[in-house]
């Protein structure tokens, strides 16, 4: 005879277990999902394409995204405090066309590399006091910056490229360390700190209280103000770190320089992970969406697949990222 009260047992059970294991499964997801989209995207792409795996080739995808991916570290930031940062490729340019006229041959290399810090410092440091002090909503005073900036880099240089470049100041482009590229080692050890400083300090804690709930971080003693200038200051830094590394890369000063870097820095950070409502987005996940990005437009060139194509499929990608961020939101 069976027994009806041990049969509800097990199937009671069988239930719990079957949802404790979809709920682990939907937290590594969740955590991993991005970097398990990056594995697949490479493993497509070395069938293909047999080029693709070559080791100069890999480390050329990571060289080429360095640039962006720094500059999305700080954007990640400023996303996960609900603001926005439409200037980055404008600061870039400024950045490289004044540190090219302090970068030639004799000139000191701490020199221009410090003009360059400042450079980028002071204009993240006005788009926060703008943003935080002025009431501005961020896409607005960003967009004043962006507009600013580009003009200035314009009126700097007379609209014409900054020559003559010293071979220190070129190594940060294209210089190697143990034959590892040293773009790649300042994107790693960027990534190293920037990850830290969200993680484990006062700082990050307070990026994250911001953009949950700003009132609310404001009732909990947070300097609200001061912090989103801190945070604004620093994506400023690493635009301007990006913006030396990229003019010695070319080995000229341009005013022309980071022409849609902005919007990709955005993508690399949405795509990581990075909620456009605040309060979520990590820094690894936010170096894989680079990653993911550069590895996208390498495949597709070595595809022979028409640039107009890449930016179609860039755009869907993106789209698509913010339509799973939207789900989740609504789900939580």
């Amino acid at each position: 005879m069976s027994n009806p009260v041990g049969s509800s047992v097990t199937t009671i059970n069988s239930k719990a277990n079957k949802n404790v294991w979809k709920e682990k499964g939907s937290q590594i997801l969740n955590k991993y999902g991005i970097l398990f989209i990056l594995i697949a995207m490479v493993v497509v792409m070395s069938f293909l394409s047999p080029a693709f795996l070559n080791a100069n080739n890999l480390l050329n995808v990571v060289r080429q995204i360095s640039f962006i991916g720094i500059v999305a570290m700080g954007v990640t930031m400023i996303i996960i405090t609900t603001g926005i940062d439409l200037s980055s490729g404008s600061v870039i340019a400024l950045v490289s066309v004044v540190v090219a006229s302090y970068a030639h041959p004799g000139d000191s290399l701490f020199v221009a590399i410090a003009i360059g810090l400042g450079i980028g410092a002071l204009c993240g440091f006005i788009n926060g006091a703008v943003s935080a002090k002025g009431k501005i909503p961020p896409f607005i005073a960003t967009l004043g910056m962006m507009t600013a900036a580009r003009g200035l880099a314009l009126l700097y240089s007379d609209g014409r490229p900054i020559p003559n470049l010293s071979d220190s100041f070129m190594f940060l482009g294209k210089g190697e360390i143990a034959g590892i590229p040293f773009p790649i080692i300042v994107f790693i050890v960027m990534g190293i700190i920037s990850h830290l400083l969200l993680s484990k300090t006062k700082f990050g804690k307070y990026t994250y209280a911001i953009g949950g709930n700003e009132q609310a971080a404001r009732i909990c003693g947070i300097n609200v103000d001061r912090y989103k200038i801190m945070i604004y200051t620093y994506a400023g830094l690493l635009a301007a770190i990006a913006g030396m590394m990229l003019t010695a890369r070319i080995s000229v000063g341009q005013p022309s320089m980071g022409v849609m870097f902005e919007l990709d820095a955005i993508a690399a950070a949405v795509i990581g992970g990075t909620s456009l409502a605040g309060g979520v987005g990590t820094i690894a996940g936010t170096m894989i969406g680079a990653l993911i990005i550069g590895v996208l437009n390498n495949g597709l060139d070595l595809l022979g697949v028409s640039s107009y194509w890449q930016q179609i499929l860039k755009g869907a990608i993106i789209v698509s990222a913010v339509l799973i961020d939207s789900r989740k939101n609504k789900k939580s």
